[in-house]
């Protein structure tokens, strides 16, 4: 079994797959992969089951080192590349030799990159899951000097026939589709204009477990009891604030919620960085009419 090391690494990174489905009657949040695009499209790079586990990589500055030769692929956010010091392109499959030397350097767009390899990398499984999270895997991040183990690929070339390109258009768009919550019926006329109508920043205060708005969303709203809650979720408090629960949040909040975002509009969510733009955009059902 071969060895990849973390050389440096800011807080937040971690390793992730689809993650923990069927626990949440255990307290258990579903974790796993923010940006679900991002992490399938390098998994099919690399011809990898859909469910081996990747880095999600959520600072620049982090740098590894694998002692043998592999494959890997890249994608998420649009960053500086570097193998050996040299910057690469990253679209495609990307050969490691030993003791290669791989950097992510400054972001230019996007907030997470994701580092898939061949045949996925090999941690301990919790609950049929490799995700980190506190409390439940030994560590809930990386941190400088994690080893993590893979598979070597001694037939590893960088001479390749065919390059993928990777588009980040996709989640650069400010508008999020959701759909009316469970509560959204209590919301007064005047401030479901004001939720759909108006554009939010996403706040400093945003994390794996969700994202806070910086625009308050003044509301009488009562109090609830405790229901169940799922990444995407967006509850609004007393005093007005608006969260969208993400991949680790709790399974279950007594906030009001008021909004679900679609799958892909989490992914979209989570390639925000602080200050950028949202709006978001109510699902419309199509009503088809048969014509005697």
């Amino acid at each position: 079994m071969a060895i990849a090391t973390v050389l440096k690494t800011g807080p937040g990174s971690s390793i992730q797959d689809l993650g923990r489905r069927g626990q949440a009657n255990l307290g258990i949040p579903l974790s796993g992969a923010m940006d679900m695009k991002s992490f399938a499209w390098i998994n099919h790079i690399l011809q990898n089951e859909v469910n081996d586990a990747a880095l999600e990589v959520s600072q620049p500055g982090f740098q590894i080192q694998f002692d043998s030769p592999t494959y890997i692929a890249i994608a998420g956010a649009e960053a500086i590349v570097r193998l050996n010091d040299q910057l690469i392109e990253k679209s495609n499959l990307i050969a490691i030799q030993s003791k290669d030397l791989l950097e992510i350097g400054a972001f230019l767009s996007g907030s997470i990159v994701y580092i898939g390899i061949k045949y996925g990398f090999k941690t301990p499984k919790i609950l049929g899951s490799r995700s980190q999270y506190k409390g439940l895997t030994e560590d809930s991040i990386l941190h400088k000097g994690t080893k993590i183990q893979y598979f070597m690929d001694s037939e590893a070339s960088p001479v390749f026939n065919a390059k993928a390109k990777w588009s980040t258009e996709w989640y650069r768009e400010e508008e999020i589709l959701a759909y009316p919550g469970p509560d959204f019926h209590l919301l007064k006329e005047n401030l479901r204009e004001k939720l759909i109508g108006q554009t939010f920043r996403i706040s400093q205060q945003s994390n794996r477990m969700g994202a806070q708005l910086l625009e308050l969303l003044e509301n009488d709203l009562p109090e609830l009891p405790t229901n169940p809650v799922f990444p995407g979720t967006v509850q609004l408090t007393s005093g007005g604030k608006l969260i969208i629960l993400l991949k680790d949040a709790q399974v279950t909040g007594g906030y009001p919620r008021i909004l679900q975002l679609d799958v892909e509009s989490q992914w979209k969510l989570a390639q925000k960085k602080p200050g950028s733009k949202v709006r978001f955009k109510l699902f419309q059902p199509r009503i088809s009419t048969i014509s005697r």
